[in-house]
């Protein structure tokens, strides 16, 4: 979805840059429009840095031409679904309300068709001045939304009401504005991410290339959705997202037993962790000398998707990753019938630009009677595809219920619809 933030000329417009990544986070497209006044505080380059896009700050901006738009503003009303001013000073919401255009951003709030919010931040008394108060219930009634400001310290000494409200609860209130999904509440997600590692000896390992992106970006996603998430990690040099659980590990036997630990309280268990296959048998203690040929003695680490899906409870789903890098399809398909997973999340690592360390990924969803192919997008939006496919398998509770107690029914029930099963991911 798209959104245009307008940035007013007020001290709160620094927050302006967390509310740009707040709705990043949600997969959100964001472009950025900024009034004259509001570049004394902060620069346009902050906001192009983080958007990757040109911010506009005046009707008659001459890189306008550059972008073969002689009419920009009402370009930039059309593309958007969204427009939330915030900070919005008493300024902006005046000419607003009487309809002033005399800058790109009074002009674009004129010419959109897309839903508005508004943020104030200003003074005390100018919040309470009755020409604001006259100014926003006018606005309240042409269905413009508002996110009244906190109270506390303002920045001209004062305190009272004026401090525009924190950057994530406008993100929110933006979100509720677009209808955006809840449709993981009440859910324990469990999430594996990254890659494992296993020693050689005191300074060197085994291990891959994850980033572990994806399955941050799965758990972000499954949060932003209402979802309690448990995310298992190898090493990562990511942040993790906000309000999970994470539990960092190094080995594949450290995610198997923190995996087979947290298992039975998630709903749904997603491992698109890039697990070890095998480990060293010896581990040196102390570092390896360069003595010429060196020959490594492998074991196999344990399956723990293998021991997930045997240990699984009634109700719980899982879903399984599958890196390939040659006939994609068939050995997907393959390792969903070998694990017996609800399905796997297949995906072409031997491209330049998708899978492993990339920003990008590109998949198929395979389950036993579909295959649905999601090009190549950001690992964030990928995350709410994927979650999209996987609420599909989620059965009725009281269907889990009736037919976790009537195997024939079951058996009935399979021979005429595609199973819902729980699902594990790896």
């Amino acid at each position: 979805m798209r959104v245009t933030v307008g940035v007013s000329g007020g001290i709160a417009a620094y927050k302006a840059a967390e509310l740009v990544r707040a709705l990043q986070r949600q997969a959100l497209e964001v472009h950025v429009v900024m009034t004259e006044a509001a570049t004394h505080f902060v620069q346009p380059l902050t906001f192009a840095a983080l958007t990757g896009h040109r911010v506009i700050t005046s009707l008659w901006d001459e890189s306008a031409a550059d972008s073969g738009s002689p009419i920009e503003h009402i370009d930039e009303a059309q593309w958007t679904e969204a427009l939330v001013v915030a900070p919005a000073t008493a300024s902006i919401l005046a000419k607003f309300a009487h309809g002033i255009a005399d800058d790109f951003l009074t002009t674009m709030y004129l010419a959109t068709r897309a839903p508005v919010l508004v943020a104030p931040a200003m003074n005390v008394n100018m919040w309470e001045h009755s020409a604001t108060q006259n100014n926003l219930e006018i606005l309240r009634q042409r269905g413009v939304r508002v996110v009244d400001p906190g109270t506390g310290d303002l920045a001209c000494g004062m305190v009272g009401a004026g401090r525009m409200a924190e950057p994530e609860s406008i993100a929110e209130a933006i979100l509720n504005m677009l209808g955006h999904r809840h449709d993981l509440a009440g859910e324990a997600v469990l999430v594996t991410a990254g890659g494992t590692r296993e020693a050689l000896d005191p300074v060197r390992f085994l291990g891959n290339r994850s980033s572990g992106k994806m399955g941050y970006a799965l758990a972000e996603a499954a949060h932003a959705r209402g979802a309690k998430v448990i995310l298992i990690s190898g090493p990562s040099p990511l942040y993790p997202p906000a309000n999970c659980e994470v539990i960092r590990v190094t080995t594949a036997e450290e995610m198997r037993e923190a995996v087979l630990a947290r298992m039975d309280e998630s709903s749904i268990v997603i491992k698109a962790a890039a697990v070890a296959d095998y480990r060293p048998v010896v581990v040196s203690e102390q570092k390896l000398k360069r003595t010429g040929p060196m020959t490594l003695e492998l074991a196999p680490t344990e399956d723990i998707l293998a021991e997930v899906m045997r240990r699984r409870h009634p109700g719980q789903l899982v879903i399984g990753f599958a890196a390939e890098t040659e006939n994609i399809a068939e050995n997907g398909r393959a390792k969903l019938l070998r694990k017996g997973a609800d399905a796997i999340v297949v995906n072409d690592v031997a491209g330049a630009n998708v899978g492993i360390d990339a920003d990008t990924n590109a998949v198929t969803f395979l389950t036993l009677s579909t295959a649905t192919e999601m090009p190549e997008m950001p690992k964030r939006k990928l995350a709410d595809r994927i979650l999209d496919e996987i609420l599909t398998l989620r059965r009725p509770k009281q269907m889990v219920m009736e037919l976790d107690g009537a195997s024939g029914a079951m058996q009935a029930l399979e021979e005429a619809v595609t199973v819902r099963r729980p699902i594990i991911v790896e």
